[in-house]
């Protein structure tokens, strides 16, 4: 027992000393004595000038340290510099093995960090070059470090009281890019540190930078805990608030701002937001949610929330230009909500809700992480899209040439612009789709499209638009498209089938054009390639067969022209003035054959009135031309005007009628008699009738020579029967008898 009670006062006694010792060498020692040793020997192992200007101090209890006025140098320009350091440790913590640091301060750090126009950083020059020697010696006199000194301890319960960092600023320049990062006004502030226990944190700092001219202002605040084994992370009261403006920003200021609380563990992977909260100008976004797993497979349960905005408003705020639309009104209404889960390794939407102005849409998708897959199905109730299109250009009230001209030479310059692709080819290989949309309504360049329902799959390369199905003015469509990208030159494939869809509001809304109506049925089927839309056109092959059931061709009137033809056949004068304008037929039907931007028609046929439609013709996309020949066959009677009367020389005519120009400019002008191909249809019906009227005249000469005939031998047999009764009376009938019985 003496033996260890002498052991524990010979242990006392040597901290008394050692504590003695310390306290005699900080009343004795001046450390500024050693200024000149200190920057000989930082001067010696490093490429840094290092001046101590100001007093260095330290204390014994607290332990610590004090530097002011400290300057390092780098070839000639300043580095970094140091106003004051204040560094002090309870010193019975450490013999505790309990550190307790008092106070750590740090004001007036500036730091200027450089990077030339090669691209290498001022800081990589602060330690002289080594030789392969040198290198060598160190690696071979730096002992490896013990393997449990690697793993680390037990935990230490570090704890400190007071720190703070003030003043503090640090200067980016690349001389490479012209980059130039400014980090100043860096104050960090925190009390009581202790790990397990909660401990405030205050951070502001400004950032600017030139490219682009940027500035934030920022200042967090939030309550902070680290378990001693730093695998546990708390933070909550987060309270950050970020005022921005800049060249990005329009010149404008912007404030964002964040709150919330998260939990971490490192060791089991977890994480967790908690009532989270951020905002941007107008913009403000909330979440709950939980992370398990930081690897490549996490797994993501919790909730998002984006409250309803307008993005207007917003754009106006962050100094953007303005979306302008048809509608002022539109786009002041944004909203989303969904819940978030799904198996680990993908994010899956449950329950999703966006909200477009009056246009609501309910869905669901999921998003897998490691192929990128999206799997979405979304549907809506009704759209406007014509809403959103930018607003038509008002016409000069005035009919002033100048602007018009203006607009010409824009379309000019907009035509002779270079084409560009279509597709994102490399884009596009990358895709792994699967999606399915449905709409009750949309409202699309006039048109009123119902019950929508669309599919798409993408994969490899290979984009199809297995349905895209709807209903159309009385009428349906249907179509489906193949998108073949996997090489160079993509390869489009186009089927659709479109089921009694009138044509008269159709091209009246869509192309202010009414003169067809009827219920259009037509199939089309249509291969092409390319990936520009002057490609596509060019290439085009297939066919499109279509038919019109009960309908009417509008502001031409085909009877008035085959009465003109009737009437110069019948060599007479219309006196109709009101024709109307308007052609009913029934079952118009024909095969247009597209060979690039041409279409081809031989087989068009209609039922009209007492005519028979028939034609053939082409139709030029590229050049908005049409070049039709129509014939209007007479079946019937087709007018009452009695210069139209059906003859025998008109009754299976053809009245021959021509439509020829643009399109585009004047549909209703498009067609007429076409005079020049009805002089060889009456050329024909001349030589018809001069055949007539000789047959006529032979068979009148004819008939009027057999009456005489007749006329002559019933004359001469009435001469006979006289002769006979008078020379023989009674018997002279009988004799007449056997004549006529022999003769007969």
């Amino acid at each position: 027992m003496k033996v260890i009670r002498y052991a524990l006062y010979a242990v006392i006694a040597l901290i008394i000393l050692a504590v003695a010792a310390v306290a005699i060498a900080v009343a004795v020692i001046n450390p500024n004595d050693y200024k000149p040793q200190i920057e000989a020997a930082v001067e010696k192992s490093t490429n840094l000038q290092l001046q101590l200007e100001g007093d260095i101090g330290w204390s014994f209890i607290p332990l610590g340290l004090e530097l002011n006025q400290v300057e390092a140098t780098l070839e000639g320009e300043r580095f970094i510099a140091l106003e004051q350091l204040i560094a002090q440790i309870d010193f019975w913590s450490l013999i505790a093995m309990s550190p307790q640091v008092n106070t750590f301060l740090l004001n007036g750090l500036d730091a200027h960090l450089e990077v030339n126009e090669q691209g290498e950083g001022n800081w990589a020059r602060i330690m002289p070059e080594k030789t392969s020697d040198s290198s060598d010696t160190a690696a071979q006199e730096s002992p490896a470090e013990p393997a449990e000194q690697a793993a680390g301890g037990t935990p230490l319960n570090f704890n400190v009281e007071n720190v703070e960092v003030s003043n503090a600023s640090v200067h980016y320049n690349d001389l490479s890019t012209g980059q130039s990062v400014t980090l100043e006004d860096f104050t960090v502030s925190a009390s009581n540190i202790t790990l397990g226990s909660e401990f405030p944190l205050d951070i502001r700092f400004r950032v600017e930078t030139t490219q682009p001219v940027f500035a934030v202002d920022g200042n967090i605040s939030a309550n902070l805990t680290a378990n001693q084994a730093l695998n546990e992370f708390a933070m909550s009261g987060l309270q950050a608030v970020f005022d921005m403006s800049g060249a990005p920003f329009g010149g404008k200021s912007v404030t964002a701002e964040m709150g919330g609380s998260l939990v971490a563990n490192l060791e089991n992977e977890t994480a967790s937001l908690s009532d989270f909260t951020a905002s941007l100008a107008n913009l403000k976004l909330s979440t709950n949610l939980n992370v398990k797993g930081f690897g490549d497979k996490p797994a993501i349960d919790g909730r998002l929330d984006v409250s309803e905005f307008s993005l207007k408003q917003l754009l106006s705020d962050l100094g953007q230009p303005a979306i302008e639309t048809e509608d002022p009104e539109v786009l002041k209404a944004i909203a989303l909500s969904t819940n978030l889960g799904g198996e680990p390794g993908s994010v899956a939407l449950s329950d999703l809700k966006i909200k477009l102005d009056d246009t609501s849409f309910n869905g669901g998708g999921s998003y897998t992480l490691a192929t990128g897959g999206l799997v979405f199905d979304l549907n809506g109730d009704k759209l406007n899209a014509d809403r959103y299109l930018p607003p038509t250009p008002e016409e000069d009230e005035a009919g002033s040439p100048e602007p018009a001209a203006e607009g010409s030479a824009q379309q000019t310059s907009t035509t002779n612009q270079p084409e560009t692709d279509l597709l994102p080819l490399e884009t596009l290989r990358t895709l792994l789709l699967d999606i399915d949309f449905g709409l009750g309504e949309l409202i699309v360049s006039n048109l009123t499209i119902n019950e929508i329902k669309a599919s798409t799959t993408a994969k490899d390369g290979l984009l199809k638009v297995d349905e895209f199905s709807g209903k159309l003015y009385e009428g349906s469509f249907g179509a489906n498209v193949t998108i073949d990208a996997r090489s160079d030159n993509p390869k489009w494939s186009v089927r659709s089938d479109v089921s009694n869809v009138q044509t008269l509001p159709l091209l009246t809304q869509l192309a202010e054009v009414d003169m067809l109506s009827g219920g259009a049925n037509l199939k089309l089927a249509v291969d092409t390639n390319g990936n520009r839309i002057s490609a596509l056109r060019n290439n085009a092959k297939g066919d499109i067969s279509f038919n019109l059931a009960e309908g009417q061709f509008r502001k031409m009137n085909l009877t008035r022209m085959a009465c003109q033809g009737i009437a110069l056949v019948n060599q007479d004068s219309l006196t109709t003035t009101d024709w109307g304008t308007t052609t009913p037929f029934n079952d118009m039907r024909g095969t247009l054959k597209i060979n690039g931007n041409t279409l081809n028609n031989t087989d068009l046929v209609a039922a009209l009135a007492g005519m028979r439609l028939e034609g053939k013709g082409t139709v030029d996309l590229e050049q908005s031309a049409v070049d039709y020949e129509l014939g209007l066959r007479i079946v019937g009677e087709i007018h009452r005007d009695q210069a139209c009367r059906v003859t025998e020389y008109v009754e299976n005519v053809v009245i021959p009628v021509e439509c020829r120009g643009n399109f585009s400019e004047d549909p209703a002008g498009l067609c007429s008699f076409d005079g020049s191909r009805f002089r060889d249809t009456l050329q024909d019906i001349a030589s018809n009738v001069v055949r007539a009227k000789a047959k006529e005249e032979v068979d009148r000469a004819k008939q009027k020579a057999e009456e005489k005939v007749d006329e002559a031998k019933q004359k001469a047999q009435d001469k006979v029967d006289e002769k006979l009764q008078e020379k023989l009376g009674e018997e002279g009938e009988k004799v007449k008898d056997a004549l006529k019985g022999l003769f007969k």
